[in-house]
């Protein structure tokens, strides 16, 4: 036993030091290991397996929603990446470039894409040419490097995973339509598959996508009381068809230029996830995206009948569940801890003892709770509990949310909340960006959405104490 308790201590607790919770969950849930590039992750089968589970509910949505799969490549041209000015601009800190072919230096720069505005710019500009060729609703899934400073796995790694959709409209009110449905696709996905419940709203032009006319955004607060953007769905306009040349013959004969949009979700909504769910023993796996959502530990294994009835078990539940068995030689107490610390929802117990009784021990991974379960009514009960368990983690989040989001009239009530009470900030806002920038010198707060729905806290910027214009969503973010 001396031994399971140590498992358990390896975890910081996160009242004591949250970001190394963080990479202690990381490591020890299996999720990832390092790689010998700084900042890059070896994404392990187990972290993979929640990453391909959100990637399968997305990409079926993305595709309900009339969009086709295409791969862009991996290398953009640098004189390519020059052709929209505001998107270099925003991009240039964190590109990484390519500057030798082999032994041979390269007579133009290639850049490994931080992102596929460009390539879709120039590919959309070859093959769209009358009305007939719209909407053209294109979506990638990829890798992507920045040049971060600063990194942590999943929430900021130079290299990660994402799907970014581009799409071309015949008319701004078509895409802008669109920008709006991919929000909610996002929305839903958080909410309804993974349990983070979202703030909608439009980002700040100081925080908006380079070479957007506006983005949309979601936020979730994490349990640390920063907020983590967890999608972005961007209206383009027609700034990156102008450079690229993507026009279209209309209906009457007459050329114009196609408005578009780009949006995505990365890799770093598994931080999220553990950000929002986790607890001091490890992860906690929403069972919509669970990887196993049932493990079956055997007690006393070595007893005749325990292993045949485990796999029976197992057998059974297969029909309703991701489901796996524990059949290794440690010891109970270290199986419990292994399950625990990956977040599998529920833990399924039998021993001789459950086995006379026609019964076995389901054990909530959320709430800890223990409940025995006669076998007959086994599938039953664990689609219940799943389902249950999914809700719960939902609810929690977002009384978690509540309680953490406050109000703030003026600078000295914002600083105070900061400290208090961090989290998401309600407050007004003049409109300027230089009170904007003001906030986030003097708390290191910065904007995070301005909000679809809400009512007004007062009548005055929360910085300059000038007329309002926004209510904001403020809040200190990774």
């Amino acid at each position: 036993m001396a031994k399971d308790k140590k498992f358990v201590e390896e975890i910081t607790a996160m009242e004591d030091d949250f970001a190394q919770w963080y990479t202690d969950v990381v490591k020890k849930a299996d999720l990832v290991d390092y790689s010998s590039v700084r900042g890059s992750m070896i994404i392990r089968p187990y972290g993979f397996a929640i990453w391909e589970n959100i990637r399968d509910v997305l990409d079926g949505k993305i595709k309900e929603t009339g969009h086709e799969n295409i791969y862009m490549p991996l290398l953009i041209p640098e004189s390519l990446l020059q052709k929209e000015k505001d998107h270099i601009e925003g991009f240039a800190p964190e590109v990484a470039w390519v500057t030798h072919g082999g032994s041979e230096e390269l007579a133009e720069r290639l850049v490994i894409r931080p992102t596929s505005e460009v390539l879709f710019g120039e590919h959309y500009a070859n093959i769209i040419h009358s009305y007939r060729d719209l909407p053209k609703l294109y979506n990638q899934w990829a890798n992507v490097v920045r040049w971060e400073k600063t990194t942590r796995p999943f929430l900021r790694s130079l290299e990660f995973l994402w799907q970014e959709g581009h799409t071309c409209h015949a008319t701004s009110e078509d895409a802008q339509e669109e920008t709006a449905r991919m929000l909610d696709m996002y929305a839903e996905v958080c909410e309804k598959y993974l349990a983070i419940p979202v703030l909608r709203g439009r980002k700040t032009d100081k925080e908006k996508f380079a070479g957007a006319v506006h983005t949309l955004t979601i936020e979730s607060l994490m349990h640390d009381g920063k907020a983590l953007q967890s999608g972005t769905s961007h209206y383009l306009g027609t700034g990156f068809a102008e450079a690229f040349g993507i026009q279209f013959t209309d209906k009457n004969g007459e050329l114009q230029t196609v408005h578009q949009t780009s949006w995505g979700i990365t890799t770093r909504i598994i931080g999220a996830l553990i950000m929002v769910h986790g607890d001091n023993r490890g992860l906690v796996v929403p069972p919509k995206v669970a990887p196993k959502q049932v493990m079956i530990v055997p007690i006393a294994q070595h007893k005749e009948g325990v292993l045949d009835k485990a796999y029976e078990l197992r057998d059974q539940l297969k029909k309703v569940a991701r489901v796996d068995i524990d059949a290794s030689d440690k010891m109970p107490g270290w199986k419990f801890n292994e399950s625990e610390m990956k977040g599998i929802p529920v833990r399924l117990e039998v021993g001789p003892k459950d086995i006379e009784k026609g019964q076995v021990v389901l054990v909530r991974r959320d709430t800890g709770e223990k409940i025995f379960v006669p076998m007959a009514e086994l599938e039953t009960k664990v689609v219940e509990l799943l389902e249950d368990i999914q809700n719960n983690l939902f609810e929690k989040a977002k009384a978690h949310r509540e309680e953490k989001t406050s109000i703030a009239r003026n600078m000295d009530e914002f600083k105070q909340v900061l400290v208090e009470n961090p989290g998401f900030i309600k407050a007004m806002w003049c409109g300027d960006v230089a009170c904007e920038n003001f906030i986030k010198d003097e708390t290191s707060a910065t904007s995070r959405c301005i909000p679809f729905e809400g009512e007004p806290v007062s009548d005055t910027c929360v910085c300059c104490g000038g007329e309002a214009k926004h209510l904001v969503y403020w809040a200190k973010a990774y």
